[in-house]
Parts: structure tokens; C-alpha cells; sequence
């Protein structure tokens, strides 16, 4: 291997590039292979590693409340409501560059967030800017952003990404300022044709409930469900049941063996 040309490509932090050129360097049967072949293997591996560095960025970038989620280990029970046909249309992300919604409405654990961050970490992938805030949290830091005089920067930061992310709405009714703030964000980002997703254990029809004031919402639903791809999860909750013991079990090691093998 030659020592300058290794030494420049690191300097350049063409890292895989270095690792690929070592690795045929190593390798006897590599002689074999053309120039023109061994270079585009040296120069794919320097773009994969590229890409798989980005799409780490994008991905701790997002925030995803739930960063390992993907569409590949969707549960698709038939229970759940959930069709496959719905999800693959939606797995190429187009939705996102054409500026749609997504809405995830059911029951709490249901495996509403699971689907959100699966879509936030396949927009990761095609390369898309995500993030991802709990309805509430993001209100009250608007809230307290136009104290502090964080307000405008953080309402920049929400315009900014491809795809924003809004978990458990509608789990409290918004009061007139929060009612505001909400639409201030959806009006911006309709207005720059970037797409929401949603959450909610409310069904659509009851969103209007969650605002104090009815223009407001009218507003607002009218920006979020017009041009939205919506998933009505059903069935139980997926969250997993922990079985107790009974409150006098004591110490006593058998039974505790014998809780370990019931579960």
C-alpha cells in the first residue's frame, strides 16, 4: 500500500476510501480486477459511508421517541386495521416532498408513536430533515419562548425540517394562547408546504373539541386534514402487562423462582 497516497487520503478524512484501498491491497485476487473496477469499488465505499454517516445525523438529529422503530417490523395483525398496500404507498416518503400530512389516530397503545417514528426514521433514510416534539412540551415552550425571547428562533426551528412530528395531540384541551401557538405553527408550515404528522387518541372528528376557540379550529383543520393520509390503529394495547407478585409473597426463594418461570 502505498504510505503517500494513504496519508492524503486520510488528511482528505476520506476514511473509507483508505480502509477500501487497504482492504484490495491485501487481498492477492484483487490484481485481477480492472482499474476502472477497483476504483468504483474504492469510491463506493467512501459514498456509503457518507450516506450512513448523514442518515445517522438525520436520525439522532429528529428525536424520534422511538429512534429504533422501522416500516420492515411493522406488526400487521389484522386486529390493527393496519394494510400493508397503505404503508408501502407511504414508504417512498414522496408524501413528505409533496408537502402532505400523515395523521395516526387509536387507543393508547396501540402502537400510534411506533408508526410515527417508523415514518420519521424512513424520512431519515431518503435523506428528509425530521423533528419530532410531544404536542404539549412544544406549546409550553412556546409559551415560555415568548418570555424568555426564544419565541421567533424556536418557531424558525419548526419551519425548518422536511417533516415535523407532533406526538399525543389532543391529550388536554389547548387554552386561547396555546390555541394560537398551534395554529401559528401549522399556518407557517402550510404556507412553506412542509409536512406534518400527527398523533392523537382523539378520532378527527373531535379535534375541535381540543381548541377554545372554534375559529381556530376550523383553521387549523383545514391546513392538517385536507391533504392528510390518515391510519385509524385498532385493537389492544401492545404495551406490555407486568405481573406482581402477591403483596405477601415474602422472600422465600422458591417462590420467587416460580415467578421467574410463570413469566
Amino acid at each position: 500500500m502505498n504510505y503517500q497516497t494513504a496519508e492524503q487520503l486520510s488528511a482528505m478524512k476520506l476514511h473509507a476510501m483508505r480502509l477500501e484501498y487497504a482492504r484490495q491491497d491485501e487481498l492477492p485476487a484483487s490484481e485481477d480486477l480492472p482499474f476502472d473496477e477497483r476504483m468504483a469499488m474504492i469510491v463506493t465505499a467512501q459514498y456509503d459511508a457518507r450516506q450512513r454517516a448523514k442518515t445517522d445525523r438525520l436520525i439522532k438529529l429528529a428525536s424520534l421517541r422511538e429512534p429504533t422503530a422501522t416500516l420492515e417490523n411493522i406488526d400487521f395483525d389484522p386486529i390493527r386495521k393496519l394494510k400493508k398496500a397503505d404503508v408501502a404507498r407511504l414508504s417512498d416518503c414522496q408524501w413528505i416532498k409533496n408537502g402532505n400530512n400523515l395523521i395516526i389516530t387509536g387507543a393508547t397503545g396501540v402502537g400510534k408513536t411506533y408508526l410515527l417514528s417508523a415514518f420519521g426514521r424512513a424520512a431519515c433514510i431518503f435523506g428528509y430533515s425530521v423533528r419530532c416534539y410531544r404536542t404539549t412540551r412544544l406549546l409550553t415552550d412556546l409559551t415560555i419562548g415568548k418570555g424568555d425571547g426564544s419565541y421567533n428562533k424556536l418557531m424558525r426551528d419548526l419551519v425548518k425540517p422536511d417533516l415535523l412530528i407532533l406526538d399525543d395531540f389532543g391529550m388536554k384541551q389547548l387554552d386561547l394562547p396555546m390555541t394560537q401557538d398551534f395554529l401559528e405553527v401549522v399556518e407557517e408550515r402550510y404556507h412553506h408546504q412542509r409536512a406534518i404528522a400527527i398523533s392523537a387518541q382523539l378520532p378527527v372528528k373531535e379535534w375541535p373539541s381540543v381548541f377554545k376557540d372554534p375559529t381556530i379550529a376550523d383553521a387549523v383543520l383545514d391546513r392538517i386534514v385536507r391533504n392528510a393520509y390518515r391510519f385509524d390503529l385498532k385493537g389492544p394495547s401492545r404495551r406490555p402487562t407486568v405481573e406482581h407478585q402477591p403483596a405477601d409473597a415474602g422472600d422465600d426463594s422458591s417462590n420467587a423462582n416460580n415467578y421467574t418461570e410463570e413469566k
